[in-house]
């Protein structure tokens, strides 16, 4: 059954098929690729002129959300894995750890560090 009627979206919550709301994203689980829970997708950032997704933010650190930072990852890090329900990087811990990040009640807006760090997009 399609999930679309007429170019409508009958069900945006439907993440069985290629697209998902970006609601849905948030809270997803991040792994690295040995398949360990880095943490989870607090939010992605979309670039308003061109639409595409351009980063998302790692929830990462702490406990139980407590003492937790945020990483902005390019969004061309994640690869969905839908053996384990959520996406994997190609990031070791490591370096994550390393990263560029911000804490829960700051602001972040040095996109071009994310970049530096990461390497410009392909």
């Amino acid at each position: 059954m399609s999930s679309t009627t007429a170019g409508r979206v009958k069900d945006p919550g439907d993440t069985t098929g290629r697209l998902v709301a970006a609601s849905k994203v948030n809270g997803t689980a991040v792994y690295d690729m040995k398949g360990e829970r880095l943490g989870s997708v607090e939010d992605i950032m979309i670039d308003k002129m061109s639409g595409q997704v351009n980063y998302a933010i790692l929830s990462f650190g702490g406990f139980l959300g407590i003492g937790s930072e945020y990483y902005p990852l390019p969004w061309r890090k994640l690869t969905y894995d839908t053996g384990l329900g959520g996406f994997r990087v190609d990031i070791a811990r490591e370096t994550l750890e390393g990263a560029p990040r911000y804490e829960r009640d700051s602001a972040w807006s040095d996109w071009a560090a994310v970049d530096t760090y990461y390497g410009p997009a392909i």
